[in-house]
């Protein structure tokens, strides 16, 4: 019985010398290739096509694009304007945003007296969907 538990033993220190081990640098995670570099002036022009394309374009916000950093500044009368500014920018290739563009105060106060009334979507309560459903 220890004849076989000393050649196992023996075989597997052998096998274990056999297989190379692996350095640091071979156990790290590949690198993934750069993705391709975008000069700030195809950034600000792809910006600036987006807010073309939408609603925001009435603003007429100003667009300054350095080291992929979009800089947005100007002027909105709706609240929802700012953040449609930062999502197009983003997702036309600027790598951060720094939106400066400020809400009017009239805005403002619409969205609060909003709040202040509550929800101003239609409530259906949950004995209505079956009274809906038994008239088609």
């Amino acid at each position: 019985m220890k004849a076989i538990l000393c050649l196992l033993t023996f075989l597997l220190s052998l096998s274990a010398a056999a297989t190379p081990s692996r350095t640091a640098a071979q156990k790290s995670k590949p690198v993934a290739a750069a993705a391709p570099k975008i000069n700030d002036g195809e950034i600000e022009r792809a910006i600036r096509g987006r807010f073309a394309e939408s609603k925001i374009n009435e603003d007429k916000f100003t667009v300054h694009v350095q080291s992929g950093i979009a800089t947005l500044t100007g002027h909105t009368g709706v609240i929802q304007h700012k953040g449609v500014a930062t999502r197009l920018s983003k997702s036309a290739g600027a790598l951060a945003v720094i939106n400066n563009i400020e809400i009017s105060q009239a805005a403002k106060d619409k969205a609060a007296a909003n709040m202040a009334s509550g929800r101003r979507r239609a409530q259906v309560k949950r004995s209505e969907t079956t009274a809906r459903s038994d008239a088609r």
